[in-house]
């Protein structure tokens, strides 16, 4: 079954129409400039924008318009009002049967895309040899909202985990393992402490020539292929991805083995992508090194800003991986959408390496967008570090988040047992540190506050999820007194109100997909939810004075149940029964 178009829609292509009609084809798609409004259910603000446009009164245009409106099936009389907006509001019978098709519906209204563009989402992006820590969050938490929305949305999404894991840095770790006795039999080959292994090497790389002239020596040999090089690199990545997939784990991100396609992989692609960037007169030499200047981007003198694409010493860089990826991913995986979750400091760098890209052919039938996002700061407006003044490790913010919300949930439901507490615990503390990263505008820097991101009032996961299950008790007491869900009747205030909030989901998940904006979505659940209270507040459900209301207020309550449990997964955010 296809799902029944949000009213929003409708109302728009029956105003597109209009105009058309009232105006010509030339007008054919003119946006009618369709918004939410306290006068009505929704205001149509066209007129202010032809009156200047066509030489007449936007009032005479609204007229007009209204005059060649064929919508009395879906809305009440429009009514102009001041210099020439035109006043909408949807006939209750209407409204009743949109939520009706949209409770059927298992995708709640949101259509699935035809022909979706195949899109890759490249996100988290964590180093080899180091623990994940806080600056690992937003890129892996808003990366997998996204590829959640664009697959529920119908997209084909392969996601990658674009892991660092080559480069110089790897010849001082392996040489400092070597030191150790990694390379011996009988040695046991676990990395306790990944940091710790890094750190000791690069202390030893600053203070000690001889170790520096072998760490070089030994890139050389992993470069080249070296096979006691290549196995202890291997046994440091996988050691490293086994901790990777852990907090993945932990964190409910949707990140596999599968989904790895680190540096490395691409290392035999550097030529070749050398080559054809050479071949196409897009690179130059430069002091010794092979540059591009793509066009528009200069230093602070005026002069064109180079981007290395091969070093002086005939090493690659990342602008020189980054490209050999675009290249592969659009000339032989066929991808279409290129979608970078990374954070703001790099920038620039996209930017210069999408431009060259584009002068190269990669992405003239595909498109690359940086998803960029803004840094975690502490109560002191700085980067958040421990109280020590250290990284903070993303598995123990994790865990503290878990601690931290189960003497919340205690408090809330003291009568769950003991297993289901630790669930709702972990679901609620995991949660609310997702949701505080995703209800930011993603551009933006934002103060991570355990007491504010806990809170069961505001913005929060935890307002969210108790939303949720409080909903699921209500309805829990209905089916015990034998009452479930019928039909749907729109007539009080607070039921219009909820009944707008619920059509919108869809409408939501476009802005989302089109957008990349994963805080769209929070502020609409946010508002559903708020739109919920107000509802149950004024409107009676398990108290209905008849049958009819209360079996419709059931249904109400049921549907936005799922709504919010639904928006909360495209989020990677659990929605608990019981609270």
């Amino acid at each position: 079954m296809r799902p029944m178009p949000d009213p929003a829609t409708v109302l728009t292509e029956r105003l597109e129409a209009a105009i058309t009609a009232a105006f010509g084809p030339e007008l054919a798609g003119t946006d009618p400039v369709l918004r939410r409004s306290d006068h009505a259910d929704f205001q149509a603000n066209a007129a202010m924008a032809l009156g200047k446009r066509l030489g007449h009164k936007p009032r005479e245009i609204a007229e007009r318009i209204v005059e060649h409106l064929d919508a009395s099936d879906i809305v009440e009389e429009p009514v102009i009002a001041g210099p020439g907006f035109i006043n909408l509001v949807f006939r209750s019978s209407y409204l009743g049967h949109a939520l009706e098709a949209e409770a059927a519906d298992p995708r709640f209204g949101v259509p699935r895309v035809e022909n979706g563009e195949p899109t890759m989402v490249e996100y988290s992006a964590p180093n080899v040899a180091k623990e994940m820590h806080v600056g690992h969050l937003r890129s892996s938490v808003i990366g997998d909202a996204l590829a959640r929305t664009l697959t529920f949305a119908g997209y084909p999404v392969l996601r990658q985990n674009h892991l660092g894991d080559w480069g110089t840095q790897f010849g001082m770790l392996i040489e400092h393992l070597v030191d150790l006795g990694w390379a011996e039999p009988g040695h046991d080959h676990t990395i306790a402490d990944l940091n710790a292994l890094y750190q000791e090497a690069q202390t030893k790389f600053a203070g000690d020539d001889g170790f520096k002239t072998r760490a070089r020596d030994r890139v050389v040999a992993l470069q080249s292929g070296d096979a006691t090089t290549l196995a202890l690199w291997l046994e440091l990545t996988e050691e490293s991805k086994r901790h990777f997939v852990r907090v993945y784990a932990k964190l409910g991100v949707l990140l596999h083995g599968d989904d790895i396609r680190g540096e490395s992989f691409y290392n035999d692609e550097l030529a070749a992508t050398v080559a054809e960037l050479e071949a196409k007169g897009l690179i130059t030499m430069n002091d010794g090194a092979l540059c591009a200047f793509p066009p528009g981007f200069t230093n602070r003198d005026g002069e064109p800003l180079p981007l290395i694409v091969r070093k002086s010493d005939g090493g690659y860089g990342y602008a020189s991986t980054d490209l050999a990826a675009i290249r592969f991913r659009t000339q032989v995986l066929g991808l279409a959408r290129l979608v970078y979750v990374v954070d703001a400091r790099q920038s620039q760098h996209f930017a210069m390496v999408f431009a060259i890209a584009q002068q190269a052919g990669w992405l003239v039938d595909a498109r690359a967008e940086h998803v960029a996002f803004g840094t975690v700061l502490g109560s002191d407006g700085k980067p958040f570090k421990t109280r020590s003044g250290e990284t903070v490790k993303l598995v123990d913010l994790l865990d503290e988040g878990i601690e931290r919300a189960a003497a919340f949930v205690a408090d809330k439901g003291p009568d769950l047992d003991a297993e289901t507490r630790a669930a709702v615990a972990r679901a609620v503390g995991i949660g609310a540190i997702k949701y505080a990263d995703l209800a930011s505008d993603r551009v933006k820097d934002y103060v991570f506050d355990w007491d504010r991101l806990l809170a069961m009032d505001g913005n929060t996961a935890p307002y969210l999820q108790y939303a949720h299950a409080r909903i699921r008790s209500i309805l829990r007491r209905a089916a015990a007194d034998g009452f479930g869900p019928g039909p749907i009747h729109v007539e009080a205030p607070q039921e219009r109100a909820l009944a707008l909030a619920l059509v919108a989901f869809s409408e939501t998940v476009a802005q989302v997909v089109e957008t990349l904006q994963p805080h769209r979505l929070c502020t609409y659940l946010f508002d559903l939810a708020s739109t919920f209270s107000g509802f149950y507040e004024h409107c009676p459900v398990l108290r209905a004075d008849t049958e009819r209301e209360r079996a419709s207020r059931v249904a109400l309550a049921e549907l936005t149940a799922r709504v919010i449990a639904q928006g909360l997964d495209l989020l990677g955010i659990e929605a608990p029964d019981q609270m």
